[in-house]
């Protein structure tokens, strides 16, 4: 059994690495999802961000957009993409 769950984000507006700005208001009316993580190039955090990248596709099937969300530097983001072979955009919270 699938159920949606739905829970309230506070108002936001970040740069991801992709160039744009994210923002709530910019995602009205839109499925996403944001994953949060402490840093970049760590294990765990390596292995959610790769998880959330093998599974976009489907997200996106589902009519979802997904983010990831850390403290770190776009410069930081730009590298671990990269690096990590990611392809979900990275928003930068500093």
């Amino acid at each position: 059994m699938t159920q949606d769950t739905q829970f309230p984000a506070p108002d936001f507006s970040l740069p991801s690495d992709t160039g744009e700005t994210v923002s709530l208001a910019g995602l009205k009316g839109q499925a996403f999802v944001l994953f949060f993580y402490p840093r970049d190039n760590t294990p765990g955090c390596t292995t959610e961000a790769k998880g959330f990248s093998a599974d976009l596709g489907a997200f996106e099937a589902a009519g979802a957009r997904v983010f990831g969300v850390s403290k770190d530097s776009l410069e930081s983001h730009g590298k671990f993409r990269a690096k990590q072979e990611l392809t979900v955009p990275l928003l930068s919270d500093e």
